[in-house]
Order: C-alpha cells, then sequence, then structure tokens
C-alpha cells in the first residue's frame, strides 16, 4: 500500500477516535446541527478504519508467520499463514480503495428515465422496450421505485417514448 495511503488511513482512524469521544460527551446533543454532522461522518468513516484495522491485523500476521519460519517444526504452517495472509491483504487493500473513493453528491437522488427510439422504424420502438424492460429490472433488485410518467407505445409492441420516475 502506498505510504500516502497509509497515512489517509491512520488520519482516518484517529478522526474517528476523536468522533467517539465527541459523541460520549454530556454537551453533544445541545447543538443537533453538530450531532447530526457528526453522526454522519460517524457513518461514513467506520466501514474504512474497520477495513484499515483488518489491513493492519493481516500486515502483523504475516510479520508473526515471517518469524515462525526459522523453526524447522513451524515452516510449514508459517508459509501456510503467509500464503494466506498476503489472499487476506489483498482483498483488504481492493476493499479499502473501493471506499477511499469520492462519492458522487448525485448519488443519493431520484431520477427521470427517458428513452426515445430513433430513426429505425419498429425495432427502435422493440429496443426502447428491451431498454426499459431492462432498466426497471436493475431497479427492482436494487429495491428501487419505478413509476412510469408517460409512455408512447408503438404499434408491434415496444415504445416510441417512455419517461419514468426511479426513487430511491
Amino acid at each position: 500500500m502506498k505510504p500516502s495511503m497509509t497515512t489517509k488511513l491512520a488520519n482516518l482512524s484517529e478522526r474517528l477516535e476523536e468522533i467517539n469521544r465527541l459523541m460520549s460527551s454530556e454537551g453533544v446533543t445541545n447543538n443537533m446541527d453538530n450531532y447530526r454532522k457528526l453522526t454522519q461522518e460517524h457513518a461514513e468513516i467506520t466501514p474504512i478504519v474497520e477495513q484499515y484495522h483488518a489491513f493492519t491485523k493481516a500486515e502483523a500476521d504475516i510479520a508473526e508467520a515471517h518469524s515462525m519460519l526459522s523453526d524447522p517444526e513451524m515452516k510449514e504452517f508459517a508459509q501456510e499463514e503467509i500464503s494466506a495472509g498476503k489472499a487476506k491483504l489483498e482483498e483488504v487493500e481492493n476493499a479499502l480503495q473501493m471506499l477511499l473513493l469520492p462519492k458522487d453528491p448525485n448519488d443519493d437522488k431520484n431520477i427521470f428515465l427517458e428513452i426515445r427510439a430513433g430513426t429505425g422504424g419498429d425495432e427502435s420502438g422493440l429496443f426502447v422496450g428491451n431498454l426499459f424492460r431492462m432498466y426497471s429490472r436493475y431497479a427492482e433488485k436494487q429495491k428501487w421505485k419505478v413509476e412510469i410518467m408517460s409512455a408512447n407505445e408503438s404499434e408491434i409492441g415496444g415504445y416510441k417514448e417512455i419517461i419514468a420516475k426511479i426513487e430511491g
């Protein structure tokens, strides 16, 4: 892992400890806006810090296994521990990289989906129907609400135009 990433994760770990101290103080609920910001930041940082602690634990386990390599009776066990630790380390590092990606402010907003058939006649209308079904099934799997606002169906099935609102 890059040193800059390690530094950032250590800073986030310290910030989480600070937030925990602030949230456990007596007068924290006097200012509800501040309390709300603290709880939101706590919820955002906690999964990252948990993965960071898993990463440092995996590093420590690998270091401990390396120290056991000198013992002939423990050598095979140590090699297994090292390979398992490296796999865990890689898995946790990938998870950390995903968690550290910046969040888009539009991620939590609802959308209007508008699909129109272009040139291509009836085939483009069928494609619009298939495309809308694909989007609506994906939305249902994500437990989002799909509401058709406007639909202009074509003669052989499909749509010339469809507008749907997706909430969730």
